[in-house]
């Protein structure tokens, strides 16, 4: 059974994530005129946002990195551990492919 500390943080962690994405939907939205409001896609983009903040919280206390001094992860850091959990994907995507957007990761599939 998962201990409540660690509930709190896998919970802190996917709103985090899902604040992320909320945020990135509502500039979405006001960027461009007349953008149609999808709910599948918007709620399969919360999830998506979610899990990743989430994972993103889990291996951060799996790693055991400390932030300001303390040894573990308090439900505050996961939650922003999980909204940056997004960007730290996408950094480490365009170290590792070496391109500068993360919008050719289609076509760097087919190749």
């Amino acid at each position: 059974m998962l201990e409540s500390a660690y509930v709190a943080i896998l919970i802190a962690g996917f709103g985090g994530g899902a604040v992320r994405g909320l945020v990135g939907f509502v500039k979405h939205q006001y960027a461009y005129k007349n953008v149609p409001f999808n709910l599948a896609y918007f709620l399969a983009m919360m999830s998506i946002s979610g899990v990743i903040g989430l994972l993103t919280a889990v291996a951060i206390k799996e790693l055991g990195l400390s932030f300001f001094g303390l040894n573990y992860l308090t439900p505050a850091l996961a939650f922003v551990v999980g909204y940056a959990g997004g960007d730290f994907l996408e950094n480490v995507y365009k170290i590792i492919i070496k391109k500068p957007s993360l919008y050719s990761f289609p076509k760097d599939l087919i190749k």
